[in-house]
């Protein structure tokens, strides 16, 4: 049960099997920029200001170092292991099939819930845009979905803000169309993408800057750092733990590196150079934004500190005198134009935000696919998912399958709960790969690293302990979804991926799924019994 797949066996796998490689350097680190900034900036920074008020600064801090850390541990994986899979391969070739399988169970929560936070995200900026540049009103049933809270384990939705939330519908659905055509065709609409998004923050900056107050950074940390006494996920910490979220994309350059042209030079240029330059945005975007308009969150009616996206968050918004603050816009860039008298740049930031969120959805749904796509490919899932689309040369079924999952989710669940979803199995995933990292040294010290984690000993354990700690600094039911999900993801494995797994039947290579393959016998392993023996079979 506890085999591992050498990482020679999953080299020459991906070699038999592989996709075209056409990415290089400036692709990939515009790739990991478009995954990064995003929704953290764009849409989260109101859900962190709840938390955290003007101490959501501290928060991007934390987060980003977190992440920093972990992608020096992603780094040198990647380029020892230049396939599609990201810490799922990883932790198939060094922790064995069953951790493997959890660990890409989890990524479904990273990448395809990730995806449906940004498309809930998406639809705030739309309608914002529609609403006060074209003076269209959205009917309001349909511009989200509904408040959830939890009744001791039993989740209660408050439908009174909406039922489903149709513009996130269709911009998932528009994203996965594209991914179906064509990743090099998906990378060049995502250059145009980053482009406009680093413009109208780059504006965003300009204008908010010279008008910040130093008055509106006081009080700083109005929940504290942890958040007030029998509260969970709030304070600068528990803001940490949600906008991490928006710090993640780097690692879906990973996944790209079986599609990367001399992927051991450029998937680390692209992981650590997009996070990089992304941390000094999200930086100067929020001190712009609480300086300009104040970040102080809103209270419920007892007084007491309320999750954003809850129920009683929404009546707290409703109030007249909330109306006007940051932590209740679905728009927050856009909103802080509009309130300092720039409200044309504000509508064309609001603009900017609906024609680039869809980049960071495209690769969230990009890495989710590509999981799949090994995990399918070493048997754990059904090989058809990943069957290659003759003309389009993608692995559409999965693709598909994917974008309908995440336009579901996006329509019922509001932005700040799907981002602290995600986390959970992002936190578990990084957590993952620094074990991997310390444990491949031991192994197989002679392997050649075209990238080496610096201090290695040091890094990988503060990697495990940030990820470790924003962990149990998320919402109480954002932690149980981890388990639950594990849960359900091992009764899967149990079933159906322990039988059906290729390196279990004692299979080297994997059959080519291309529509004109030859057919074929598959060799065993050496000393394994033949495919269809009753040994085999046992």
């Amino acid at each position: 049960m506890w085999r591992v797949k050498s990482l020679d066996a999953i080299l020459a796998t991906a070699e038999k099997k592989s996709l075209h490689r056409s990415l290089g350097p400036i692709q990939l680190t515009l790739l990991g920029v478009g995954a990064i900034i995003g929704t953290g900036i764009f849409v989260l920074t109101a859900a962190a200001a709840q938390k955290a008020g003007p101490g959501m600064m501290w928060s991007f801090v934390i987060a980003g170092a977190v992440c920093a850390i972990a992608a020096l541990c992603y780094s040198e994986l990647a380029s020892m292991v230049p396939v599609s899979g990201s810490a799922y391969t990883y932790s198939y070739a060094v922790m064995g099939e069953p951790l493997a399988w959890m660990v890409g169970w989890a990524l479904i929560l990273e990448y395809a819930v990730a995806a449906s936070a940004v498309s809930a995200g998406w639809s705030g900026y739309f309608l914002g845009l529609i609403e006060n540049a074209l003076g269209f009103q959205w009917p309001a049933l349909f511009k989200a979905g509904p408040a959830w809270s939890m009744n001791g384990f039993i989740p209660v939705a408050d439908f009174s803000a909406g039922i489903v939330n149709v513009p996130a519908i269709i911009v998932a659905l528009s994203v996965t169309a594209l991914l179906v055509v064509g990743t090099t065709e998906s990378a060049r609409v995502n250059a145009v993408l980053v482009a406009i998004k680093v413009t109208a923050l780059t504006a965003f900056i300009v204008l908010t800057i010279p008008v910040i107050k130093s008055g509106n950074f006081s009080p700083f940390a109005p929940n504290g750092w942890f958040g007030p006494e029998g509260t969970s996920g709030m304070g600068i910490v528990g803001a940490a733990a949600s906008i991490f979220f928006a710090y993640v994309g780097f690692d879906a350059v990973s996944t790209a590196a079986e599609e990367t042209k001399n992927p051991q030079r450029n998937v680390p240029i692209g992981l650590i150079g997009s996070l990089a330059l992304c941390t000094i945005f999200y930086l100067l975007v929020a001190a712009g934004a609480i300086g300009a308009i104040g970040a102080q969150p809103v209270f419920g009616a007892d007084g007491s500190a309320v999750q954003p996206g809850s129920a009683a968050f929404q009546a707290a918004c409703s109030l007249a005198d909330n109306s006007g603050r940051l932590v209740c816009s679905n728009e927050a860039l856009a909103h802080v134009l509009r309130e300092i008298n720039w409200p044309v740049v504000g509508n064309a930031l609001g603009l900017a935000a609906n024609l680039a969120l869809p980049s960071v959805i495209l690769m969230m749904i990009y890495g989710q696919t590509r999981i799949f796509f090994v995990m399918a490919r070493d048997g754990l899932l059904p090989e058809k998912l990943a069957t290659i689309h003759p003309k389009f040369k993608t692995p559409y079924i999965v693709t598909i399958v994917t974008g309908i999952f995440v336009a579901i989710a996006a329509a019922f669940f509001p932005v700040g709960q799907l981002a602290d979803i995600s986390n959970s199995g992002t936190l578990f995933a990084f957590f993952m790969v620094a074990i991997a990292v310390m444990v491949l040294r031991v192994k197989d010290p002679n392997r050649p690293r075209p990238f080496k984690t610096p201090l290695v000993w040091v890094v990988a354990p503060l990697a495990m302990v940030g990820c470790a700690a924003l962990y149990f600094n998320l919402p109480a039911e954002a932690m149980l979804v981890l388990p639950i999900w594990g849960a359900i993801g091992m009764v899967i494995y149990l079933a159906y991926g322990i039988r059906k797994s290729h390196l279990g039947r004692g299979l080297v290579e994997v059959p080519e799924l291309a529509a004109d393959a030859p057919a074929g016998p598959v060799p065993p392993m050496p000393g394994a019994p033949a495919p269809g023996s009753p040994e085999e079979r046992s």
